[in-house]
């Protein structure tokens, strides 16, 4: 086996976890067996919190035990998940499915770059790692719209389907991942160091987290408002379905062209999105962020809106421009060193606002109606930002930290 082979094989990987051929019809699957939109909404919360709570723990996983073991252990929670999905029919065996599925997630997120970016370096090849990590993110993208289409399809022959299909696509992606090699320039701790290494690891994590939430505050906006604004494209991506029946859209193939269309939109924004960067002032594009993502909320709010599909495109258009956009900010102010920790701060602090955030959504959803809980979201969202933003659009660019020292 070769160590170039990696690249092709993290592709598949990444494939495996972005064809997703449930999500066109996972709303339908629930409420044909019985579930209700708080339900879904409260499985979605534990999922993310089981994100959250993983995703540092698993990445320590992976810098002491090895990155190939990681995303081993992250293919095979995704079989389990799958497979007690496709096999379940209530909302216990639902849920401990969803938490297989967050363990899983957080055991690859992180890893398969970090895998990718060590074997370029000893391929003597890093110098094109944005290159390639581009067009693996690119096979992701494809990956999702493509699992809209298939998803419905396979949806006409019965709403379990996708499932058993879903456990062969993730099969695919843990034999795959028995395959890599692990690069020799990563070498997984010793036993007899590995006491060291934990607390000088668990020191480290200590002095990013109080330098990017406490120390440097212009970072600590940041990072506030990048994690809000992902929350909110989070939750939209829950209430989409739900609201596509709440306005007379029921067939499972419409549920998947409309979402195949809505990636479609993201995945080409977001390839232009800094052309838009260099183009709009810094202030302006966070407050046009802002407003056009909570404003779409509070209109999509309105109770028999006629125009929610193309309300909907231009949510996912500025989603498209958002998330490299608020990822570049946020990088802009992070030291090289702690890079990578930042952005997971970031991702935790999003799967908890969502964790604590979606239970009470669905609630509402299930109590009133779909409408009143994306009007609700949607202040939520323009508050919990307006802070950030306010200070973010103020404070002068003097007296900002020097990085934090690290480690020992």
């Amino acid at each position: 086996m070769k160590l170039h082979h990696n690249i092709w094989k993290l592709a598949i990987v990444k494939a495996s976890k972005w064809l997703m051929l449930i999500m066109p019809i996972i709303w339908l699957f629930y409420e044909d067996n019985g579930l209700t939109i708080t339900d879904l909404f409260l499985i979605q919360s534990i999922y993310s919190l089981t994100i959250a709570l993983i995703e540092i723990p698993s990445g320590y996983v992976a810098d002491i035990l090895g990155r190939k073991l990681a995303i081993i252990l992250g293919t095979f929670f995704a079989v389990v998940g799958m497979s007690i999905y496709s096999m379940s029919s209530d909302f216990e065996w639902f849920l401990i499915a969803a938490l297989s599925l967050g363990i899983g997630q957080s055991f690859i997120s992180g890893s398969d770059t970090a895998l990718m970016y060590d074997s370029l370096l000893e391929l003597g090849r890093e110098n094109e790692f944005v290159k390639l990590e581009g067009r693996i993110v690119a096979v992701g993208n494809i990956s999702e719209a493509l699992a809209f289409i298939i998803g419905g399809l396979l949806a006409e022959i019965s709403l379990r389907t996708p499932f058993y299909a879903q456990v062969i696509v993730a099969l695919i992606g843990f034999l795959t991942a028995l395959t890599i090699v692990e690069p020799s320039v990563h070498k997984p701790i010793k036993n007899n160091t590995r006491t060291v290494a934990r607390k000088a690891s668990f020191d480290e994590i200590k002095n990013i987290i109080h330098y990017s939430l406490v120390k440097h505050i212009v970072l600590r906006h940041y990072i506030i408002f990048s994690a809000v604004i992902g929350t909110a494209t989070l939750a939209m991506a829950w209430f989409s379905q739900p609201l596509f029946m709440s306005v007379g859209i029921v067939s499972a193939f419409h549920f998947g062209l409309i979402g195949a269309a809505l990636n479609t939109v993201v995945a080409i924004v977001s390839f232009y999105a800094h052309k838009v960067e260099t183009i709009i002032d810094t202030g302006i594009l966070l407050v046009a962020i802002l407003l056009f993502i909570s404003g779409c909320y509070l209109l999509l709010g309105i109770k028999n809106m006629p125009w929610t599909l193309a309300i909907l495109v231009i949510f996912y258009l500025i989603r498209g421009v958002a998330t490299p956009v608020l990822r570049d900010y946020v990088n802009r102010y992070t030291p090289s060193s702690m890079r990578a920790t930042v952005m997971s701060i970031r991702s935790f602090i999003t799967r908890v606002i969502f964790a604590v955030l979606s239970p009470f959504l669905g609630a509402i959803a299930e109590a009133y109606s779909v409408q009143q809980a994306l009007f609700f979201a949607g202040f939520i969202f323009f508050f919990c930002c307006l802070w950030s933003i306010i200070f973010l659009l103020t404070f002068k660019s003097d007296n900002i930290p020097s990085p934090e020292p690290v480690g020992n």
